[in-house]
């Protein structure tokens, strides 16, 4: 009898509300905005796993990067959480 295979699911760990280590480092790259991986465990950067944390994706990115990054970030946010897209253009950002 063939048994049913179920879907891996990575429990995301977190302490205080903030991801811990181990926790970023069980997220895939389609998890992250930028799934660059060119540090060793760490699949990209920028998480992305939550609203929450693809809010805080796009305001890192808009501290800290490039407009071409930025712009990059905006699109995998966007692309993941559509209702954001449509709250940044109500709001006219």
């Amino acid at each position: 009898m063939a048994q049913k295979l179920r879907p891996l699911r990575v429990r995301v760990k977190e302490k205080g509300g903030k991801i811990t280590t181990a926790g970023r480092r069980a997220l895939s790259s389609r998890q992250f905005a930028l799934p660059d991986g060119n540090r060793p465990g760490v699949a990209g950067r920028y998480p992305m796993d939550t609203i929450a944390r693809a809010r805080n994706a796009l305001a890192r990115a808009a501290q800290n990067e490039t407009p071409a990054v930025q712009a990059k970030i905006r699109r995998a946010v966007y692309a993941k959480f559509p209702e954001l897209k449509a709250r940044a253009k109500a709001r006219g950002i």
